[in-house]
């Protein structure tokens, strides 16, 4: 049936980066609340009018995640609402549809997200309901972890300290879950692709399974892209398909390098919302006045990966064929763009957010502003990497390349499209200069 204005109150959990019914802080606190629960999730599309593939992977796997979901909310004697539109028009339907009483998120510190809240926040005041956000997708938010004057950490290396300093077993608890109490409602079919404007992906999604081998020689394994050494997680962790507080768990037990890779998670959380300028702007404000040389031929030839560097370009066709690219390979290809081609970190960053399964604005901001050298706690801007010496330390028998760059014996493979010598000299002097010049 539809959602009728006859029916008897209820609470809405709003399903957002947040999707799985286990381990859920907004959803548990939305089933403790003593009313019927309808679980929501928009299909918002002034976000899906961003995004310039149609057969955008991250859509694809949004909807099958949306399917199995809302089945299981089925099999507990529930259903799950998915609807399409701007966030305000379908709050606006909705409460003409529900007795809302009470609206249950799990907190986004993306700026879109919380220019998004406040207008719904305002929405459901006018009507006298509580949106009632929670903490589910990090450890610490905002200012739990902050210098001892109350300001903002931007180094890395105290606010891990201060980080592990600060917890304790309550902080990656699982949320004290409740016996489903879903409204009983059914709301139709999911709606149809051509509804979104958007068609499925081919392009398969990494499994949520957590191996703890993987774990467990994370600090081993890490660097080298061409073995299995690396999670392929971050997917997950960015839609919520599974808990941050699982995986911390499990990397308190066995790995305390991958727990370091959570807490740079939660750093850069916290970066973008103490200093949402970021998105736009270098966090160092010197390194604005960069005179990058952004040739866009040879932005081309590093987006499809035909650059003639094979590490580079390894990274760049992994990338475009399966929304993933190793972390090591991220750092070098980023370094690349920005110190061999001087080319502006926002046009890599785009590129990366238009392609990665697992993009996040927080940590592909500071990921890439780190490679600039523009970011908080960023390699200096004089540490440039040798894509030859990077590829002897971490891809020394060329397995990882050989898997990607399948023409490298080619005659056709392209000469490197810029002398690394001569590059890494221009990028010196063209940040030095930079640095020196007066706003």
């Amino acid at each position: 049936m539809t959602p009728s204005a006859h029916s008897s109150p209820v609470a809405i959990h709003w399903f957002r980066r947040d999707l799985r019914l286990h381990d859920n802080k907004a959803l548990a606190a939305a089933q403790h609340s003593g009313l019927p629960v309808v679980p929501v999730f928009i299909f918002d599309t002034d976000i899906l009018r961003r995004l310039e593939d149609k057969d955008d992977a991250r859509v694809t796997f949004i909807y099958h995640t949306l399917e199995e979901l809302r089945l299981a909310v089925q099999q507990q004697g529930g259903d799950l609402l998915v609807k399409v539109g701007k966030p305000l028009d379908v709050w606006r339907d909705l409460l003409q549809k529900l007795k809302v009483r009470k609206v249950f998120a799990n907190d986004d510190y993306e700026p879109y997200a919380r220019d998004r809240d406040a207008s719904v926040n305002t929405l459901l005041k006018e009507n006298g309901i509580d949106f009632l956000l929670s903490k589910d997708h990090v450890i610490f938010e905002k200012d739990e972890v902050v210098k001892d004057d109350g300001k903002p950490y931007t180094v890395f290396t105290p606010y891990s300290r201060k980080w592990k300093a600060r917890l304790q077993a309550a902080d990656y608890a699982p949320a004290k879950e409740h016996n489903p109490n879903w409204q009983q409602a059914a709301y139709g079919k999911m709606p149809a692709w051509e509804e979104m404007g958007f068609q499925p992906s081919s392009i398969p999604i990494p499994s949520s399974v957590i191996r703890p081998e993987i774990i467990k020689d994370y600090h081993l394994q890490r660097n080298f892209p061409g073995v299995e050494g690396t999670s392929r997680l971050s997917v997950h962790l960015r839609f919520g398909t599974i808990s941050i507080r699982q995986l911390a768990a499990r990397a308190l037990q066995l790995n305390e390098t991958f727990l370091n890779e959570l807490i740079w998670r939660d750093f850069y959380q916290m970066i973008l919302w103490h200093f949402p300028q970021v998105v736009t702007e270098s966090f160092k404000p010197a390194y604005n006045h960069i005179s990058w040389v952004n040739n866009e031929e040879h932005f081309r030839r590093w987006c499809e990966g035909t650059t003639g560097y094979p590490i580079v370009d390894a990274g760049m066709r992994e990338l475009n064929a399966t929304g993933f690219m190793h972390n090591r390979v991220r750092m070098i290809t980023a370094s690349f763009l920005t110190k061999h081609l001087l080319t502006d970190w926002r046009w890599g960053e785009a590129w990366f957010a238009r392609h990665l399964l697992d993009f996040d604005l927080a940590s592909n901001n500071g990921g890439w502003q780190w490679a600039a050298g523009s970011g908080c706690d960023a390699a200096p801007y004089f540490r440039i990497f040798n894509p030859y010496e990077q590829t002897k330390k971490f891809d020394p028998k060329g397995v990882y390349i050989r898997k990607w760059v399948t023409d490298l014996d080619d005659l056709r493979y392209p000469q490197p499209i810029v002398d690394h010598a001569f590059a890494r000299k221009r990028a010196l002097e063209v940040y030095k200069a930079g640095l020196e010049r007066k706003p």
